[in-house]
């Protein structure tokens, strides 16, 4: 950990992805000819450290993988990226896998087998108490138990520590969980889900009267990721913004989401302003879409950088 400087505490899964290129994702029942296979380290946690790592920001995960030869290779790619494991256990058993298929457009669909991460508990929570103590947010994600995600929640309320809940992949989760996240950062599909919305997505809803539904339900602050359209951000305290997204060519969408939540945690600890650093997280998804993998595509802050000096991001304002 870099002298100082209070870490982000990821506390999510680690996954093994096996990726699939296919000129456009099968419908069900359909086999389709795939024109690549590749294997990269992933999981929604395990993406966030690294993504935080990448930008020189410090970072330490908590979590599971298995005994296999999957889970070797998933910790020795968290410290080769500067991700502290030292809460990272190991499980008996399989480590999370992940079934990948990208088009050629980038769009991707995945089924994540959850392994290791499954064996997550609240008593992993409370061994790492002095970690969470420690940390200038912590970071969660819901591919681990509700049970422990609700318990860390409240854990981090109860220590002051901020809370950002990426609300992935949606599912129903205990309604007290809302009181005790400082930042709920969902995708069109998943803020529908949590607003009790019927439609798959928000696209036919104003993303402010989105952003009032799920504080209503006790987030203090929301920021939903709007793919091409950009992110909105909204707190209790009056910020409300419409952020444009930038404008670049995408190869593989994985992850983006995982980028995203990663620097936007990293502009919060650098003391950018919530808006700023909404705007440096995207910035760091537009990179991280230009290139393939998960975690292979995060970027170093210098590639954010220039992102944000370039021009200036289409459809923002308040």
């Amino acid at each position: 950990m870099q002298a100082g400087k209070k870490p982000v505490v990821v506390v999510g899964s680690i996954n093994i992805d096996l990726v699939a290129n296919t000129e456009r994702i099968p419908v069900e029942g359909e086999t389709v000819l795939g024109s690549d296979f590749q294997i990269h380290p992933g999981g929604k946690g395990a993406n966030q450290a690294v993504a935080v790592a990448r930008l020189g920001y410090p970072v330490a995960m908590v979590g599971r993988i298995g005994d296999d030869s999957f889970g070797l290779q998933l910790r020795r790619h968290l410290e080769d990226a500067n991700v502290d494991v030292s809460a990272v256990a190991t499980t008996p058993g399989t480590s999370g896998v992940a079934v990948i298929v990208v088009g050629q457009n980038g769009e991707n669909s995945i089924v994540i087998t959850p392994g290791a991460n499954a064996l997550l508990t609240p008593e992993d929570i409370d061994a790492n108490l002095a970690l969470i103590q420690s940390a200038g947010l912590v970071l969660t994600q819901l591919e681990i138990p509700i049970p422990t995600v609700l318990h860390l929640a409240q854990i981090c309320s109860r220590e002051n520590v901020p809370l950002i809940l990426d609300p992935a992949p949606a599912k129903d989760i205990p309604p007290e969980l809302f009181q005790d996240v400082a930042w709920f950062t969902p995708n069109e599909t998943e803020a529908a889900f949590f607003a009790g919305e019927s439609n798959s997505s928000t696209n036919e809803a104003e993303p402010s009267a989105m952003a009032r539904m799920l504080m209503d339900k006790g987030a203090k602050g929301v920021l939903l990721k709007l793919g091409s359209r950009g992110a909105y951000i909204a707190t209790r305290s009056g910020v409300a913004e419409l952020l444009g997204s930038f404008t670049v060519k995408a190869v593989d969408t994985t992850a983006a989401g995982d980028a995203f939540n990663g620097a936007f945690a990293t502009g919060l600890m650098m003391d950018l302003p919530p808006i700023e650093s909404a705007r440096f997280a995207a910035a760091a998804a537009a990179v991280s879409v230009t290139r393939a993998g998960a975690q292979p595509s995060m970027p170093a802050i210098a590639e954010v950088e220039e992102m944000l000096r370039g021009p200036a991001p289409a459809g923002s304002g308040s």
